[in-house]
């Protein structure tokens, strides 16, 4: 069985552990094409490389790197004609530019062809892109949802093929694990990410205001919000307890959780955007840190009976939460128990590599394997 994945999000040395567990599957010949970077607002990430065993990593150059819409991969048809795939498994939405030549090549290649949606809003798109989206859902194989919630927009905009619900990437639960620092700190609260409007950070500032006692934020990652995160920080004379540094490698995650009380992830709906996953979510509850979110998009199903939730917006119930969760360090070593088990059982790179191959196998009418069951 020859699969060749395209993604642009494997240039995460971290998200090319799904490929190691793929590649576990003995009778899985894998090939991932991936760009030499991607670009993503001022920030450019350039390919970290795990160690490829048992699958072939192939760099090849990108078009409009940066834009979403956009970018393809001029060579890709010919690395198709020489590759030959059985499943050509497209790491992107089907609007996308990158999407609708993929999909064309893989079919003059004979593959089977399959793409992935994390949109969880029904969004009519403008032309050409929504001509794209339609080639797409006649002509793909089968699909990826990220959620339920994508796949119920998946079916509702009128894809009515293979589809299954897997999350994107899963989490390396070796790597992603608990490693608690016996140094003293005060409370600290952490988030990773964008730091725009839409993740709700003002809304986290407001609660931290309204909360007394010793606490400190750390934060990783980089947007147009930085500047205003310092300035109300400053603005109190509480500049040492501010930890703000720029986005970490994926390899330094897990240090950055572990040194963590409490993970926040406070994301506001917008009429375009709601959160889709929160991805952060499940790399702190498999280091056995405790997380609280809001109620936007995805976060909910997320975590589940495993942390907090708190409805978007509102900063005193996210204050009240902050202060409770620090009262009370056994309730909060609970969550990370129940936040560990989930991980476990949901979104191991084990468990999302082993339902992908499932969904190979259906596409090629082929019978699973022991060496490829979860």
């Amino acid at each position: 069985m020859r699969v060749t994945m395209l993604s642009k999000a494997l240039v995460v040395g971290a998200y090319q552990k799904k490929l190691q567990q793929l590649a576990l599957c003995s009778d899985l010949e894998l090939t991932a094409i991936v760009p030499p970077s991607w670009r993503d607002g001022s920030r450019e990430q350039t390919i970290e490389r795990l160690p490829a065993a048992n699958y072939r990593l192939l760099v090849t150059p990108i078009a409009f790197n940066g834009k979403y819409h956009l970018h393809y991969y001029p060579q890709l048809p010919r690395l198709l004609a020489h590759l030959r795939p059985d499943v050509l498994h497209i790491d992107e939405e089907p609007y996308n530019l990158a999407t609708f030549l993929a999909l064309r090549a893989g079919r003059r290649a004979g593959a089977r062809t399959l793409f992935f949606s994390w949109q969880n809003l029904h969004r009519d798109y403008p032309l050409p892109f929504r001509l794209m989206e339609h080639y797409a859902y006649r002509h793909a194989d089968a699909a990826i949802a990220g959620t339920s919630s994508a796949a119920d927009v998946l079916r509702d905009k009128g894809y009515a093929g293979e589809l299954a619900v897997i999350p994107q990437f899963g989490v390396d639960p070796d790597v992603f694990s608990p490693h608690p620092s016996a140094e003293p700190r005060p409370f600290t609260i952490g988030y990773a990410g964008r730091l725009v409007e839409e993740k709700g950070l003002r809304v986290l500032l407001e609660a931290l205001g309204q909360l007394r006692g010793s606490w400190r934020l750390a934060v990783r990652g980089s947007g147009p919000l930085r500047d205003a995160i310092e300035a109300w920080f400053a603005s109190r004379a509480m500049t040492e307890r501010l930890d703000l540094a720029d986005h970490v490698p994926s390899t330094q995650m897990p240090a950055f959780l572990n040194a963590l009380d409490l993970l926040v992830l406070p994301s506001l709906t917008r009429p375009n955007w709601k959160e889709q996953f929160g991805r952060v979510l499940v790399e702190a509850m498999a280091c056995g840190v405790a997380v609280v979110g809001s109620d936007s998009g995805e976060i909910p199903a997320v975590i589940a009976e495993a942390g907090l939730a708190f409805p978007e917006g509102q900063a005193e119930a996210l204050a009240a939460l902050l202060a409770e969760l620090r009262a009370d360090p056994a309730r909060r070593r609970a969550m990370a128990r129940a936040g560990q088990a989930r991980v476990k059982a949901h979104f191991t790179q084990a468990r999302v590599a082993a339902q992908t191959i499932a969904l190979y196998r259906r596409m090629l009418g082929v019978a699973p394997t022991e060496a490829c069951l979860p």
